[in-house]
This record gives C-alpha cells, structure tokens and sequence, in this order.
C-alpha cells in the first residue's frame, strides 16, 4: 500500500479510470459498427504525427492528434468513393503515418527515450498534462453520448435504417471516428501505438458477453477495463515488467475467464 503515496502512481490509477471511461465509450461504437480495424490504422497513423512532434520539438500528442482526426475523417471520406475499398484505404493510411514517424523519428538530432514511450506505453510516466488530456476526452465521450445517444445507437447498428429516418448518418460518423481518434491519441501514454487498440475493443467485447443494450455495454466496460488496468498496475509492479502489456494480458485473461463463465452459465440453464 506504501506506493499508492507516490504522485506517479496515483496519476496511473486516475489515469486508468479516465481512459476506462473514455475507451468504453468510443470503444463501444467501434465494436458495434465492426471498425476495429479502422481504429488500429488510426492508431498506427497517428505515430507519424508522434515523430513530426518530436521532430519539430512540439508536443507530440498534439501532433499525434492532429494526424489522427486526419487519418479517420480521410478513411471515412475514401470510404465513401466505390471505387477504393475501405481497407485499401485503412492501409494506406496505416503505412504512411507508421513510415513518417520512423522518417521523423530518425531525422531528430539525440535519441529520445519518449519514443518507446509512445511505441509501447508506460502508464507509471503519465503526467498531470495527460490526466487533464485525459478527463477532457471522457468529458467530451460523455458530453456526446448524451446529446446524440439515439443518433448515435441508431448509427452503429443500421445505418441505412438511420439515414431513412432522417439521421444524419454522416455527420454522426465523422464525429464518432474524430471522436475514437482523439481517444486513441490520449491512451497512448498508457499502453502505447502497439497496444491501444486493445483498451478500445477487449472489454467491450467481455461486457458484451453479459450486456445487451448499448448503455450497459458501456457501463459494464468501464468498471471492467478499470479492473484490468489495476490487475496489471499490481502484477507490473510486483514482477518489475512492462505495465502496458501486462494490462492488455490482463484484459485478454479477464475476457477469457469471463467467456467460460459465460458458457458454463449457458450450459447449466
């Protein structure tokens, strides 16, 4: 218990929370709508505006977003042309961001110990910048979960059935992909480009097995990413190893144990 004293640790946990939040959020969605691999090609594009930070000496989260929101609003726009398949399009987005952030990050004079940082995350480095980056991003998830909740459930599980009830199907989708990508880019100080696709997807997919309706799914992700997130604070400290993958494995594992549950309750009834 004497480490919950430490700032850096206590930045991790609320840290945890807030991302928990946010990620169940978006997260939801992108399950729901099938664009796990969209958000990875977001993912993997926003490293090119990682290295054009770091190149430029500005923030590279910011850099990172700005690519970002780019990479999704232009995977949606390319989307929509038939004659360019949609994972044509991810690809090429996935590639160009990955082969500018290694061109940026090589071209930086020194060597940067921020840079595997954002590769592979380290959620113990979190800082109060990223806390507050943090609580913006769920602040605004919630803010339009609220205001476009039916506009948005609508969306995610019929679209064509939305636009024929007068959605404003593209607009919804535009704010939702801006929305993960943004999200994307304030995880990755917790589990880095590689991984953070994971915090997006897994424990959704384990309250899924569970919830039915859109909100459960949501409130049941949040206390179960969070659970994750501590689980492996707690193995990641105690056996000195990567905190970021230790979370994702956890999450794996608690997904796991969760779908056996779920089978033995099913078999039972």
């Amino acid at each position: 218990m004497e480490i919950l004293a430490y700032d850096f640790f206590q930045n991790a946990l609320l840290g945890s929370l807030l991302a928990s939040i946010a990620c169940a959020i978006t997260g939801t969605y992108v399950v729901t709508r099938r664009l796990v691999f969209i958000s990875g090609g977001v993912t993997h594009a926003a490293f090119g505006g990682v290295g054009l930070g770091m190149f430029l000496g500005v923030s590279p989260i910011a850099s990172a977003m700005l690519f970002a929101v780019a990479s999704a609003l232009g995977v949606e726009w390319m989307g929509r042309d038939r004659r360019v398949r949609e994972d044509s399009a991810i690809a090429l987005f996935w590639i160009v961001g990955m082969s500018l952030g290694i061109i940026f990050s090589f071209l930086t004079p020194g060597y940067s110990s921020q840079l595997s940082t954002y590769l592979f995350g380290n959620i113990l480095t979190v800082s109060s910048t990223d806390i507050m980056i943090l609580s913006l991003v769920a602040l605004l998830s919630a803010a339009v979960l609220f205001f476009m909740h039916r506009a948005i459930v609508s969306v995610a599980f019929d679209r064509e059935f939305a636009a024929s009830r007068g959605v404003p199907v593209v607009l919804v989708e535009c704010i939702m992909m801006a929305l993960t990508a943004v999200t994307i880019v304030a995880t990755l100080r917790l589990v880095g480009v590689v991984l953070v696709i994971s915090m997006l997807t897994v424990p959704v997919m384990t309250a899924m097995l569970f919830a039915r309706s859109y909100l459960t799914i949501i409130l049941w992700a949040v206390p179960i990413g969070f659970g994750a997130s501590l689980l492996g604070l707690y193995l990641s400290y105690i056996a000195n190893i990567p905190s970021g993958a230790t979370i994702v494995l956890c999450s794996v594992a608690i997904y796991a144990l969760c779908r056996g549950l779920r089978r033995m309750l099913s078999a039972t009834q």
